[in-house]
């Protein structure tokens, strides 16, 4: 018997016990408002040719449509590589009538997923100068194939900017005769746009449009192609796979080589989530069933769904993940960024490898001068010209607009502040148990014209952007003592210095404040995360497209499990290498038991990078 049919035997009965333990779940799962179903099938015949299944597809459908056309038009997709299924344009009662059909494992409405560099692979001591380390014995992931499947927080999309320097393909081999995937042109991608380094790009918007009506790219923040508007599809496949590129930064900032874990790693992408707002369940499985087929070795995926959780046998990521691990492809996730709360942790399939954000070893200081020469420090992300100079500084809540409250304005909600009394002045807000975000309070700080914010809140590694005023975060008792010389001084000023780029602030990696924490509320005796990866304020490529100030940005530190997932991944792409014939079982074991604090000869192979998070 193959292990892909023993895996499904197995697998399929484990995943209907979990779909029977968990129905009263189902109905609490958030089902997208339309007529779009998915059919599972489970395990594709061996025996069958794809064209076969889909063929059975259309004639199941037919059955219950009328006609052979009418099917044909109602499919969306067919799955028939990885597993047999499809998604369908079907009434309830069609959709009702085929679950009860003989080979029909569930039926599930399409539901709408949302998510979830220079310094952090030195971190994780991933040199290729080390002759003994895993980047040199993996031969920088040369022969391993590593698909990206995600999407990015703040509806940002998927895809990838292929003129990217970290993209290029100097020195790659060619794509290696097992691989079956395409480079699928679309609006402002071509074929020549893929290379001896992209190797294969797919696009998928069926699912999606399906719930949402044609997208309109007439506004220029999409495209209906694998191209990325939103640059997060771009920042965790350089993450994964990058090119070094020399005079990396951030507007200034972390300057570098900026080099992803597996350079020498081909790269195919699957974009199935768009800009304007989520990732359709029936788009993810049509991506898996490529995936499979097209021949990866790893996927790196970072999307997800909130708590609920729907049953594995739900579960789009759960099944097509699972049919991948059959196929000894290694799928790795990202655990979600609802932290610091128990129970919030998301993809928590047992044969997924569920990742973590934690924080490397640099800091981002901001120095801010009080009027009495006393000095405090904070982080911020700035690098504009307007510094050096006093302000007046006034606390959000003694400035709350008419028609709102001391309560909102402390934490400078959206509409809080009085403009006329913000003008011209650096706001001090605190960090609420409604709004915690420094990204909200900056908005609101630009939008009465102050001239900076200093944001206090729970201490944390992840710094918020800022372009267009200065910006500090601190902690609390740094935010209580501004508070205490605002109140003890008729004229309380402040002056930002220029954010510098600090190094070797710690020893060892901390769990990030937004990481999501275990255990599973799905299934609590299978310890979720797996593993934790770096995943605070990281430096990787970015699109030009999605910059949202005058100078475009070719680089860009972002934070989430998202960039926590692709570290990983390049790992997985590096132990493939070294190991053709582990399986993703295997792989994960070699994960999750050797990593530890970096406090070790750092060639030692025993990965030496990675903190576990149980």
């Amino acid at each position: 018997m193959t292990s892909a049919r023993c895996c499904s035997r197995i697998g399929l009965v484990h995943l209907l016990f979990l779909a029977l333990l968990h129905n009263s779940t189902l109905s609490l799962i958030a089902a997208a408002r339309s007529n779009v179903y998915i059919v599972y099938m489970g395990e594709r015949q061996q025996q069958d040719e794809p064209e076969l299944v889909q063929d059975s597809h259309h004639e199941l459908v037919s059955s219950f449509v009328g006609s052979k056309e009418a099917a044909e038009e109602s499919i969306l997709y067919s799955y028939k590589h990885g597993f047999s299924g499809f998604a369908a344009a079907l009434t309830k009662s069609q959709a009702k009538l085929i679950a009860d059909s003989p080979g029909v494992v569930w039926v599930a409405r399409n539901r709408i997923l949302t998510t979830q560099t220079t310094r952090s692979w030195d971190y994780l001591k991933v040199k290729p100068e080390l002759p003994n380390g895993i980047a040199s014995r993996g031969h920088s992931g040369a022969g391993s194939i590593v698909g990206v499947m995600d999407t990015g927080h703040f509806l940002l999309d998927l895809g990838i900017w292929p003129e990217s320097k970290s993209f290029m393909d100097d020195g790659m081999a060619e794509a290696p005769s097992r691989w079956k995937g395409i480079c699928q042109e679309g609006q402002g991608f071509n074929t020549s746009h893929c290379n001896r380094k992209l190797i294969g790009a797919r696009w998928y918007i069926k699912g999606y449009e399906a719930e949402f009506g044609i997208v309109d790219t007439s506004d220029g923040v999409e495209f209906l192609s694998p191209r990325d508007a939103g640059g997060h599809g771009t920042h965790t496949s350089s993450t994964a796979t990058g090119l070094p590129v020399q005079g990396a930064s951030f507007m200034g900032l972390a300057q570098g080589t900026s080099r992803g874990g597996a350079p020498s790693a081909w790269l195919a992408i699957y974009k199935v989530c768009w800009a304007t707002g989520g990732c359709s369940s029936a788009d993810i499985l049509a991506g898996f069933d490529d995936a499979i087929a097209d021949g990866v070795d790893v996927l790196s995926v970072s999307l997800g769904t909130s708590p609920p959780l729907a049953s594995y046998v739900a579960d789009p990521l759960a099944i097509g993940s699972f049919h991948a691990a059959c196929r000894g492809i290694t799928v790795v996730c990202s655990g979600g960024n609802s932290g610091p709360y128990s129970q919030t942790v998301i993809n928590t399939a047992p044969w997924v490898v569920t990742v973590a954000a934690s924080s490397v070893d640099r800091d981002f200081p901001v120095v801010i001068t009080l009027g009495n020469g006393r000095t405090v420090v904070g982080q911020g992300l700035y690098t504009g010209k307007e510094v050096e100079d006093f302000h007046p500084i006034v606390y959000g809540g003694d400035i709350a607009a008419d028609d709102s409250d001391q309560d909102s304005a402390r934490s400078c909600e959206s509409g809080s502040l009085n403009a006329t009394l913000a003008k011209g002045k650096v706001i001090l807000c605190f960090q609420s148990r409604s709004q915690r975000s420094a990204t909200v309070a900056l908005t609101m700080v630009e939008d009465v014209e102050a001239v900076g914010l200093v944001f206090a809140r729970v201490p944390t590694k992840d710094v918020s952007s800022c372009y267009r005023v200065p910006c500090a975060q601190v902690d609390f008792t740094i935010g209580t003592s501004l508070l205490t010389y605002i109140g003890s001084n008729t004229k309380p000023v402040v002056k930002f210095s220029s954010t510098k780029t600090t190094i070797g602030s710690q020893t060892s990696p901390e769990i990030a404040l937004f990481s999501s924490r275990g255990p599973s509320s799905l299934s609590p005796a299978i310890l979720k995360p797996d593993i934790a990866a770096p995943g605070v304020n990281i430096l990787a490529s970015w699109s030009p497209f999605a910059s949202s100030i005058d100078d475009p940005l070719d680089f860009k530190i972002e934070s989430g499990t998202s960039m926590s997932c692709p570290h990983i991944s390049g790992i997985v792409a590096l132990i493939k290498s070294i190991h053709p014939t582990w399986s993703p079982a295997a792989i994960k074991s070699a994960l999750i038991t050797t990593g530890k604090q970096i406090q070790t000869n750092p060639s030692t192979f025993a990965l030496l990078i990675l903190m576990p998070t149980t």
